[in-house]
This record gives C-alpha cells, structure tokens and sequence, in this order.
C-alpha cells in the first residue's frame, strides 16, 4: 500500500465519526455499576475491564504504531489490551480479577492514549508532517468501526448481567409490548435463478474489511427462502415438540455441545411457571411471540432440519436480499437510498427486536422480511476468503485467522449494528456454538 492521505473534508468527517463512535461506548460502560466492572458476563470473552483498556489501547496500536511508526504508548498495557478472545474447542479464560489493572489505572492510560491521538489528529494533513505508512482513509475507517462493533459485542455482553448489575440509561424507552401475539404464519418466497454479486471491487472508493474483498459473482440456482425471520412463536413450537431431545436433528458436534451445556431452549428465554419469559436488555417480558429468535448456529441448524429445510447459504442471500427480477442488484435491500430509521431495527435505535415485518420500507425486491436489522441472520456458509482475498499488511489476524472451518458467517444486522456496517458486502462471523450473539435465521427449502 502506498503511503496516502485523504482529501481534507473527507479527513474531518472521519474524525467527527470518530469522536461520535468514542460517545456510543462511554456510554455502554456507565451503564455497569462499578462493582461489576470486573465480571465476565460471557465466559468465552474476557473481562468487562478488558474492553475498558482494548478500545483506545487497539486506535493506539493502529493509528501511533502501525501508521505512524511512533512507537509504544506504555508497553505493558498496549500489549495487555491489544486483542480480544475467541477460544476454539472448549477452551477458556482462566484469569481473575486481580489479574487485571485497577480501573484508576486504566482510566488514565485510555485519557493519555485519547489526548495523544487527537493531538495527532489536530496536526495538518500533510505527507511531511503526518507520514502515514498506509492510508490514512483506511486507517480511521477500521478505528471507526472495530468501535462501533464493540459496541454491538457489548451490548449483548451486557445483556448477560442480571437487572442489579445495570443501569438504565436516561431517556430509556420501555420496550413497546403489551401481550404476546398469535404466531406469524411462515410464508416461502420464491427467488428465481440468477446471479449473486458478493464482495467489493479493490481499488475502488469504497471501504472494506479484508474479508469483503474480492468482488466477484455466484451463479444461484432458484430456491425458496423464508419471507421473514423464524420467530420465537415458531421456534417455540421446535421446544414444545422435543427438538432438543431429538438426536437426529442435530450434527454429533452440536448434539455433545447441547446436552453438556443442558441447552434446552434459546439463551434469552426462561420460564417461570410453566410460562414462557423474555430477559429483554433491560426487563423481563411474556415472550414475545412476533419477535425473531435469537439462537446459536447449532439450534438454527436443528431448527431447519425439523421444518425439513436448511440454512441459506452466503449466496442465497444476497440472491434474495439484493436481487431483482430485472437481474440488477441493490446496494440495500430496498433499493439504493441510504438507510434511516423507517427502515429497519439497526444503528442503535432499540436495545431489543421488534415485530418481523415491521419496517414494509424496508423490504427487498423479491420481499424478504428485515433482511438488514432486527436480527443478523445465520447462513450455512463456513467463513472463508472470497478470491484474491488479501489480509491487510497491518491487521493481518483479522480474517485470516478464523478461515478455520469453525466459524459461520452471519449476513444481515442487528438492532446495535452501526449504519456504516449495513453495506452489502459486510460479512460477519461466528462459531456455531455461540448463543449469546444477536442472530437470528431463516430457512430455504432443500
């Protein structure tokens, strides 16, 4: 990559983006009561005081050290908090919380990192006074949006803390929900044979992450999809009728997983008696029957296969989400106008899902249901390079270290998934034994 720096007002909206990003989690954190700073909400991750120290410590090590080469702000640290977690079979974090630095100790690494990096930032553009080694465009791109992820794995970190280790936010809004409503009838939608265009063209003006690159094209047989998310009205059926004791719904990995863990119904649900309940992010609801579910690649999979159906592929859909019949794609679902929030449950508006079929505006052209928010959507597809993949020079983990065959990409968006992240080519992943995400799915027909 050549050394590079952007147009000035492009610059200057990249940091007014930045600084909007450092807002959204600053937020997150006050919503956890001090003596909680040091739990571990989910076991495969680290820490809440981990992520404390990750976001300024990983814009640090990005911006200072690898585009500018200006060396280590606190060598210990920067090292402690430079990556996250995601064990593979079975293996867990096994620190406690006297292992980590106090929060004092933090909060002033993070202020002297956060004071450096604007001092940076307020310097002129310019080759000779900001010798950036790779572009500068890129750069604060990935800072932007590695934070605004974060934002998203927080919040359903966060969900995991029970009420008393919480605070409401101010200007919270009670979820909107009364009763549970009658089950969704599931309705298939046919999508004829064509094209799908995955990935984005390198050299162009559009940022990506590794994985996003290359762009190129997938011929998709017809198939039928599901026109909206399973609900948990739907999957409560699944529960109800035994398919967490059915072995033949499930893969011999999943099953073992299943019965070890003694996972018998989606992660948010809970029962009280013999009714069903929501742990919402901040309340406890009836379940809500309208709701899409969230649950595990492992249970959407068993799900699919008790309704005689599969997951869709990673092709699938994009065929069905930003296809059309004329043959042309869209760069959003419901055409190319950017998104807003009439037309999906994305970018921070809610904690919680709402109603599938609830954003009409929203719809692609074929007539799938929030295919951007509400929900990320579970594919069959395992997480592996598009071609003429290439890891960027300075982050060269990011992808290429889960192209593992143990990692499933997930399409789509949830209701904490920034706007930036709507665009088509994003491509999120996860393992399939990994309940605490915000994913939900659909089912093609076999």
């Amino acid at each position: 990559m050549n050394a590079t720096v952007s147009q000035p007002e492009i610059r200057n909206q990249l940091l007014l983006r930045l600084i909007e990003s450092r807002s959204v989690t600053d937020e997150l954190f006050r919503i956890v009561r001090a003596d909680a700073l040091y739990d571990r909400p989910i076991p495969e991750r680290h820490r809440i005081i981990f992520y404390i120290g990750h976001l300024e410590a990983f814009d640090w090590n990005l911006i200072a050290g690898h585009a500018l080469g200006l060396g280590a702000a606190h060598k210990e640290l920067d090292r402690l908090f430079a990556f996250g977690i995601d064990p593979v079979n079975g293996g867990l974090p096994q620190d406690s919380p006297s292992d980590w630095p106090r929060l004092s100790e933090i909060n002033a690494y993070n202020l002297r990192l956060r004071e450096g990096l604007d001092d940076i930032f307020a310097r002129p553009s310019q080759p000779s006074a900001s010798p950036w080694q790779y572009p500068e465009e890129v750069i604060l791109n990935i800072a932007i949006e590695h934070r605004l992820m974060h934002a998203e794995t927080l919040a359903y970190m966060l969900h995991q803390l029970t009420p008393d280790r919480k605070i409401v936010p101010r200007g919270y809004r009670t979820v909107d929900f009364h009763r549970p409503m009658p089950p969704i009838a599931s309705r298939m939608i046919e999508i004829p044979a064509g094209v799908a265009t995955l990935g984005i063209p390198r050299g162009g003006d559009l940022f990506g992450w590794d994985n996003e690159f290359e762009e190129h094209t997938v011929a998709v047989p017809d198939f039928a999809i599901g026109a909206h998310k399973v609900t948990n009205g739907e999957f409560l059926r699944f529960v109800r009728e035994g398919g967490y004791d059915d072995r033949q719904l499930w893969s011999a990995a999943d099953w073992s997983w299943i019965k070890e863990q003694k996972i018998a119904h989606p992660r948010l649900w809970f029962k009280r008696q013999e009714q069903w309940f929501y742990r919402a992010m901040f309340e406890e609801l009836p379940l809500p029957l309208d709701w899409p579910v969230y649950v595990s690649h492992a249970e959407a999979a068993a799900y699919a296969r008790f309704a005689g159906m599969a997951l869709p592929t990673e092709a699938q859909f994009h065929r069905a989400a930003y296809g059309t019949e004329q043959g042309t794609e869209h760069a959003y679902p419901w055409g190319d106008a950017p998104p807003d929030a009439g037309l999906g449950n994305f970018d921070f508006e809610r904690w919680d899902p709402v109603a599938v079929g609830s954003y009409p505006d929203g719809r692609s052209a074929f007539g799938l249901e929030d295919a951007l928010g509400n929900g990320w959507e579970w594919t069959s597809s395992p997480f592996a390079p598009h071609p003429g993949f290439e890891p960027f020079p300075f982050y060269r983990g990011y992808s290429a270290d889960f192209f593992d065959g143990k990692h499933f990409v997930v399409k789509g968006a949830s209701p904490r998934t920034a706007a930036s992240m709507l665009r088509r080519s994003f491509r999120n992943w996860f393992q399939p034994h990994y309940p605490f995400v915000y994913a939900s799915f659909r089912c093609v027909e076999c």
